[in-house]
């Protein structure tokens, strides 16, 4: 089955969407799993000549530190996409995590030169 391409096109509330397109007829089968177990609610639907893939995460795939799921063909394997889930002590260590802290201290720095300009002025 080559030539398939997943493409996300969007993660909110919960929900992973994305366009499986690329190939000739319809779409391989396909599964998401998370460690080594299936996900249930997988859903390919055609919509306007394309393929739109939904996947619920379900909320026991939420945990402390990285987790990632694998939406993959189910013939041989291969892997068309993956949603990696970032949460919990993981990102005390994670650079976003520090630019938003070294924001907020410049923040607090801009404010308190501000004020001693003020002061002296």
């Amino acid at each position: 089955m080559a030539g398939w391409r997943l493409t996300k096109t969007r993660l909110t509330a919960g929900v992973w969407e994305g366009v499986l397109e690329g190939g000739p007829g319809h779409p391989p089968e396909i599964e998401a799993r998370h460690l080594d177990r299936v996900l249930p609610g997988l859903r390919v639907e055609e919509a306007g000549g394309i393929w739109a893939v939904r996947l619920q995460i379900p909320p026991d795939v939420i945990a402390d530190g990285v987790q990632t799921i694998v939406i993959a063909e189910k013939a041989d394997g291969r892997a068309l996409d993956s949603v990696a889930l970032i949460a919990g002590d993981a990102l005390a260590d994670d650079i976003r995590a520090e630019m938003d802290l070294l924001r907020a201290e410049l923040d607090m720095l801009k404010r308190a030169f501000r004020r001693h300009c003020v002061e002296t002025a």
